[in-house]
């Protein structure tokens, strides 16, 4: 696709999705002081929940010394290194002097943070709210505002998934429950938690994993678990970064520019999960960030926090996984996972290498299905190339390991395989969906992985270089 056809299928794309250009009417009605106003009822309480529990933004706000948790207290705990982004921790630190009836302190941190960021409409709305509050008491979070309760209701439910992050951190030196092993080669992975409005970014540190920065983030307008065209979910699955696309070869809708996702995965086809063109990518000029639920199925961030996430991921190809709601585990346990499926993994390599071809199609499923092959012409296959062959070696190195989200006995495999034999040699990066049936893992499907290695083949005749020739087209362009 040439720019071109690009830049005008985003010009349809925007002129249907983006946000309107009008100027915005006032979030409030200008406020009146009143002479002996009585004491301030502050906007929009937020109370800590029960871990795992809905967070609720009640309607008012406790003064000191109430007994309730104090959100600057978790704030203390919460590593701000982590936070990559400085929109967050001044939020918080003015709801913070609202529970307190820090009033004025209130108004300088909110006045500081529209400051810097002049686009930050739940800001605007927070500061609204304490103006109005010195002429009359308010209900709740947007008491008295002039745009309509869902828009309200959007922003209110952006104070809450920020202020979240501060409630329930992630446990120190804990991983996701489903990240069983990174390849050494692979720098970095994303983990997008839906259920939470949060994109995790970690860092592959020698072989250690290690969690450097986490975002607030927007998907689907209803929510997540995409199965078709235009349900507005965004998917639920195991995906890789194809690339990045410019600004420049974007319209403002994308903001700072878009990293789009190779969906629909392997399992999603299988499904019958339609759809196209879901993309990480960033906000309009005029929008610092958007409600959770706003898009139709992208994942997007604000426009600094992308930058500095494009700024970090200087892979080709970044692995990237979005799961409906994320689990935490000590490194110990997710070890042990990882080592029962490893003996089964190793075991098809050991019956691969033995040439004895039954011992090796036990590994396969009988829902195989690889390249236009179920598993009756894999093993005709296998027969015959196994018949001609002496040796066979398979060496496997930069091994990826995820379960799928949702998924506890279905897990996605990518690794640099060395395949040597008397006849032919060759090397590509593989990419395997195992599931586990009867009580031992099975592979149901095998390929080419998404972004394979430059192969060199070596026939009877001599050594050829062969370019790895996987097609990949360029992007759609995506609705969001």
């Amino acid at each position: 696709m040439g720019n071109g056809e690009l830049a005008g299928s985003n010009r349809a794309s925007e002129r249907e999705h983006a946000p309107d250009r009008n100027p915005p009417a006032p979030l409030h009605d200008p406020p009146r002081r009143a002479r002996g106003t009585p004491a301030l009822a502050l906007p929009g309480r937020l109370d800590r929940p029960a871990p795992g529990s809905p967070v609720k933004l009640q309607s008012r706000l406790p003064g000191a010394g109430c007994g309730r948790p104090s959100l600057l207290a978790a704030l203390l705990v919460t590593s701000l290194s982590a936070w990559a982004n400085e929109v967050e921790p001044m939020l918080l630190g003015a709801l913070q002097e609202i529970q307190a009836s820090r009033i004025r302190a209130a108004e300088l941190q909110v006045d500081e943070l529209l400051r810097r960021f002049p686009n930050f409409r739940l800001g605007h709305l927070i500061k609204g709210d304490l103006l109005l509050a010195h002429a009359r008491p308010l209900s709740g979070m947007g008491d008295g505002a002039r745009i309509s309760g869902t828009r309200i209701d959007a922003l209110r439910a952006e104070a809450v998934a920020r202020a979240r992050r501060a409630w329930e951190p992630p446990p120190p030196g804990a991983l996701p429950r489903g990240v069983w092993q990174l390849a050494t080669h692979e720098r970095h992975l994303l983990v997008v938690d839906t259920s939470t409005s949060r994109l995790f970014v970690f860092e592959n540190q020698q072989g250690k994993l290690e969690r450097v920065a986490d975002y607030y983030v927007s998907i689907g307008r209803l929510g997540a678990g995409k199965t078709r065209e235009g349900d507005q979910k965004t998917p639920v699955g195991i995906y890789h970064t194809t690339g990045s696309i410019s600004p420049a070869k974007l319209t403002d809708f994308y903001g700072s520019g878009a990293f789009p996702l190779n969906y629909p995965n392997e399992w999603d086809r299988r499904q019958g999960h339609g759809g196209h063109g879901i993309w990480l990518h960033g906000t309009p000029s005029d929008t610092y960030s958007r409600p959770p639920f706003a898009s139709d199925g992208c994942v997007v961030l604000a426009n600094r926090e992308l930058e500095e996430l494009a700024a970090r991921l200087d892979d080709a190809s970044i692995p990237v996984i979005i799961t409906p709601r994320l689990e935490w585990a000590e490194p110990e346990q997710i070890s042990a996972r990882t080592s029962e499926f490893r003996r089964d993994f190793e075991a098809w390599r050991d019956d691969w290498e033995s040439l004895d071809t039954e011992r090796y199609l036990r590994h396969y499923a009988l829902t195989f299905r690889t390249q236009g092959k179920d598993l009756a012409a894999w093993r005709v296959h296998k027969q015959s190339v196994n018949a001609q062959k002496r040796y066979i070696r398979v060496g496997v190195s930069n091994l990826s390991v995820f379960q799928y989200p949702g998924h506890d006995a279905l897990a996605v495999v990518s690794f640099d395989q060395d395949y040597q034999s008397d006849q032919l040699s060759n090397r590509m990066r593989k990419e395997q969906y195992w599931q586990k049936l009867d009580g031992r893992w099975q592979i149901i499907y095998e390929g080419p992985a998404a972004a394979p290695l430059t192969a060199v083949a070596q026939a009877r005749g001599g050594l050829i270089k062969v370019a790895a020739k996987w097609s990949r087209k360029p992007p759609k362009t995506k609705r969001s």
